[in-house]
């Protein structure tokens, strides 16, 4: 509120200045001028205080259409300045600054973020792509990681070393291809280096913080920026991994759930199987008409192991069928998730929805295939849309006391996510692809009708309830809420997946 008085205030003195032959601007014009005077301010003091190798970038900048890229252009946060840090100690000096500005203030990373509150920003973006080293222990059984680090540049500098870690985005939990052995990507912090609400820097482990470290592990943005982190790490010794993709037609489909079921057993499945992924999606080579099944399995150990396990697969009748070997670095790539692939293009519109699942009911996923049928056939231009669902192994994410970190779902063994792509935040199907993710999610969860509904955090688009995202357990949130309103009694962390609402104080 303060700065958009200074807006006004500052409007009122120029119409004051022109004279009564003067050209007078709009007032709009006037408005944005003074933005942009306000900007030029901000950048020269914020300059003054944070590191010369640090980035300042606003609206008149040429590089700001890159800057402020995003994957979801229907979820636009309103960023008046975006500040790219140089070292970590630049982003406390930011939040301070901001704070004493009465400015709000967002960190990022890559703007991937998928949740519709993200929209309801307007202040300072904290870009934090710049921290981006890795710097592995001299034991390498830790590495330190920047917080604004890609995935794929943890893989490769890893890999460089000869080690492998958990993928996964860490604050809400992180999922990925090592948690059969290891657990999530929570589950193994070491110490995180966190910048609070207040702009006070602070290190947060089992020891140091305690509360706050049990929060920041599954509800970490709700509580401050991660600078950097140290995690445990595991050497790998540049194996290969064997990958199998099917593609099946429709009619295969009912045997294929049936089969991936006795695979991916009830929490059961082998830690040697990183992970098995299914697909709904058209292949035009294949069908215009009818979604074609992808399902990918993932095997760290010896092919011909892998192969037997898999026989009942092939006796499918498959479409096709291919296999590789690959080192690790390559399975994101194989998988559909390469940095520069179609997954990961920017500026599209998305209506996303997510639920959790222990197994899979085989009439909920034939209602489900035939529901994307009926919607394609009404809109062939949505054939990019994908129903996606990934099965991993959970031994080691139960091997952790759920109750010792803020992540609440480790009984989901199956991760779905529902997402239709379009061009435009203003194309007419926005509405018929909202009702065709809604009813696929309520398909999904009126097949387990004696589990509640969950969302794991990093998937959730914003509807879902808190507790299916952070717990139905009323300790949770009660324990959540008394946190938040120590650790961030203004709630400037509203906007990812908040607990509290944003504009809401203690």
């Amino acid at each position: 509120m303060r700065s958009r008085l200074y807006f006004i205030l500052g409007s009122l003195a120029l119409l004051q200045t022109f004279t009564s032959g003067s050209k007078i601007p709009s007032f709009a014009a006037q408005i944005r001028d003074m933005r942009h005077s306000e900007n030029a301010h901000t950048k020269i003091e914020l300059a003054s205080l944070i590191s010369r190798n640090s980035s300042i970038f606003s609206p008149l900048d040429a590089e700001w259409k890159n800057e402020t890229e995003r994957y979801m252009q229907n979820i636009n946060p309103q960023v008046q300045l975006s500040v790219r840090p140089g070292l970590e100690d630049d982003v406390a000096k930011i939040v301070q600054y901001a704070n004493r500005r009465n400015v709000p203030f967002y960190a990022v990373s890559r703007g991937h973020a998928l949740t519709t509150s993200v929209g309801k920003f307007n202040g300072i973006e904290i870009d934090l792509r710049s921290l981006n080293r890795v710097h592995v222990n001299s034991n390498k059984s830790t590495a330190w990681f920047q917080g604004g680090v890609y995935s794929y540049e943890v893989l490769n500098s890893l890999w460089d070393e000869g080690c492998v870690s958990i993928l996964g985005p860490a604050l809400g939990g992180g999922h990925g291809l090592q948690q059969g052995k290891h657990g999530l990507t929570s589950d193994h912090f070491v110490n995180l280096n966190v910048v609070l609400a207040n702009g006070t820097a602070v290190q947060v482990n089992e020891n140091s913080n305690p509360d706050l470290w049990w929060a920041m592990r599954g509800a970490g943005h709700n509580f401050g920026i991660v600078t950097s982190f140290e995690s445990k790490i595991w050497p790998d010794n540049f194996k290969k991994y064997f990958v199998k993709i099917y593609q099946f037609a429709g009619n295969s489909l009912d045997a294929l759930i049936e089969q991936v079921n006795l695979f991916q057993g009830n929490g059961t499945l082998d830690p040697a199987w990183l992970g098995n992924f299914g697909l709904y999606t058209i292949n035009a080579a294949l069908s215009q008409t009818e979604a074609t099944i992808t399902w990918v399995f993932i095997y760290d150990g010896v092919q011909a192991e892998a192969e037997a396990a898999l026989k009942p697969f092939d006796e499918l009748q498959p479409l096709t069928a291919d296999e590789v070997s690959i080192p690790y670095t390559a399975i994101n790539d194989q998988i559909g998730g390469a940095v520069d692939g179609a997954l990961c293009e920017p500026n599209k519109t998305h209506i996303i929805g997510t639920a959790g699942l222990q197994t899979y009911n085989v009439t909920t996923m034939r209602a489900i295939y035939d529901l994307y049928t009926e919607k394609i056939n009404q809109h062939p231009e949505l054939g990019a849309t994908r129903v996606f669902v990934e099965g991993y192994s959970v031994q080691g994410v139960r091997s952790f006391n759920s109750d010792d970190s803020a992540f609440p779902l480790r009984d989901d063994n199956i991760l779905t996510y529902f997402d239709v792509k379009l061009n435009s935040s203003s194309d007419p199907l926005i509405d018929f692809a909202t009702k065709w993710r809604d009813e696929t999610i309520d398909l999904w969860n009126a097949g387990q009708s004696d589990r509640k509904p969950t969302a794991y955090v990093n998937y959730a688009a914003g509807y879902e309830s808190l507790e299916s995202r952070y717990g139905y357990d009323s300790w949770r949130l009660e324990k959540l809420r008394k946190l938040k309103g120590q650790y961030d009694p203004y709630n400037r962390f509203a906007w990812y997946n908040p607990i509290i609402p944003p504009q809401i104080r203690y």
